[in-house]
C-alpha cells in the first residue's frame, strides 16, 4: 500500500491495519529465525510498510491536535 492510499484511511483503520502487519511481521520473524522463510526481502517489505503506516497515523494525529 502506498502513502498517499493510507492517508486515505481514518486513524483506526490505521491502527487496525498496524497491528495486523505487526502480527505479519512476527510470523516473518520465526520463519526467519527457522530458516523456512522462503524470501527474506518480505521481512524488511513489512517492516518497512509498518514504519510508512505509522508515520501517516502520526501526520494524521498532528494535524488533528493543531485543528
Amino acid at each position: 500500500m502506498k502513502a498517499f492510499e493510507m492517508r486515505d484511511l481514518t486513524l483506526e483503520e490505521l491502527e487496525v491495519k498496524i497491528t495486523e502487519e505487526s502480527e505479519h511481521l512476527m510470523n516473518l520473524r520465526l520463519q526467519l529465525k527457522g530458516r523456512t522463510l522462503d524470501d527474506p526481502l518480505d521481512y524488511r517489505k513489512v517492516r518497512r510498510e509498518i514504519a510508512r503506516m505509522k508515520t501517516v497515523l502520526n501526520e494524521k494525529k498532528l494535524a488533528e491536535a493543531q485543528n
